[in-house]
C-alpha cells in the first residue's frame, strides 16, 4: 500500500507538471516523450509546461480541458512538430498572412510540418485596418490552400497601436461591417464558418459579440475567459503566450478547446473535418 501511495504522489506530481501547474514558473520545456506516428484525431494530453503560470483560475482551469494546441508565426522559428504532437499538440493555428501584402515567412514551412506530423492545422490573418477587408480576405484566400481536414480559417482582429504604418481606430460599426465582409469571403471560399479571434479591449470597444457567421477564440492569460467576457461563448481559448513545449524553442502560445475529447470529434465532423 505505502508504496503504491508514493507512485500515485508521483504520478500526480508528473501530471502538474505536464499541464504547466503548480506555484514556480518553469525555465524550459518538459522532457519531451519519444516523437511518434499518430492519427490526426487521436486526442494526446499535453506535456508543456508555462513560464509564468496562473495558480488559479475562477472557472474550469485549462488543465481541466483533454484537447491542447498552439498558435505559431515566424517567430517561433523552425519547430519539430512530430516531437511536438507527440507531447500533446493537438492543434495548430498558424499565422498566414496580414493585411493585403504580407504573407508570413514561415507559414510554408510550419503548414508543410504541422502536416507531415498529423495535427489538425488551420490558418489565421491579422487583420490590418488601413485595408478593405475585401482585399484582405482575397489576400488570404490567395496563400492559404483548400486542404483536406484543415481547421476553419480565422480571422485575428486586434487594435495595432504599435504598427509603423496603420494605427488607426475605426469606429465600431465600421469594424463589425468589415469583419463580416471578411467571414462571409472566407465562408464562401472554404466552404465553412471561421473562427474569429479577438482581445478583451478590442472585444469590448467594438462590441464584438455581435458579430455573426463564426466560432470565437477568445484571449484570456491572466484571468478566466467567463470573467473578461461576460460569458461569452467560445470555442477556443487562448490561455497564456508564454507556453513551454517540447519541440520548440522558446516560449508559445498555448490554447485549449472548449469541450471533451468526444466533443472534438463532433465539432470536427459537424465541419465535415
Amino acid at each position: 500500500m505505502a508504496g503504491m501511495t508514493r507512485a500515485l504522489v508521483l504520478c500526480f506530481a508528473l501530471l502538474l507538471a505536464a499541464c504547466g501547474g503548480g506555484r514556480h514558473a518553469a525555465t524550459h520545456a518538459p522532457a519531451a516523450r519519444p516523437a511518434a506516428a499518430l492519427p490526426a484525431d487521436q486526442v494526446v494530453a499535453p506535456n508543456f509546461a508555462d513560464a509564468h503560470p496562473i495558480d488559479s483560475w475562477s472557472g474550469k482551469p485549462p488543465q481541466a480541458f483533454a484537447v491542447h494546441g498552439i498558435d505559431v508565426a515566424k517567430y517561433q522559428g523552425q519547430i519539430d512538430w512530430a516531437t511536438a504532437r507527440a507531447n500533446g499538440v493537438n492543434f495548430a493555428f498558424i499565422k498566414a498572412t496580414e493585411g493585403g501584402d504580407r504573407v508570413d515567412e514561415r507559414f510554408h514551412d510550419h503548414w508543410r510540418g504541422a502536416g507531415r506530423a498529423g495535427l489538425r492545422r488551420g490558418a489565421y490573418h491579422f487583420f490590418y485596418h488601413c485595408r478593405p477587408a475585401s482585399e484582405q480576405a482575397a489576400w488570404f484566400i490567395r496563400h492559404v490552400p483548400k486542404t483536406a481536414g484543415m481547421l476553419p480559417p480565422v480571422l485575428d482582429m486586434e487594435w495595432t497601436p504599435f504598427s509603423p504604418s496603420c494605427t488607426i481606430r475605426r469606429d465600431s460599426a465600421t469594424i463589425r461591417a468589415e469583419a463580416k465582409v471578411f467571414i462571409a469571403a472566407l465562408t464562401r471560399h472554404y466552404g465553412t464558418r471561421p473562427i474569429l479571434y479577438t482581445s478583451i479591449d478590442f472585444f469590448e470597444d467594438n462590441e464584438m459579440w455581435k458579430v455573426q457567421g463564426a466560432d470565437f477564440w477568445l484571449r484570456a492569460v491572466a484571468k478566466h475567459p467567463q470573467d473578461l467576457y461576460d460569458g461569452h461563448p467560445w470555442t477556443f481559448w487562448q490561455y497564456s503566450s508564454t507556453g513551454l513545449v517540447p519541440g520548440i524553442s522558446g516560449k508559445v502560445d498555448l490554447n485549449v478547446f472548449a469541450g471533451s475529447a468526444a466533443d472534438w470529434g463532433l465539432w470536427l465532423a459537424a465541419r465535415g473535418l
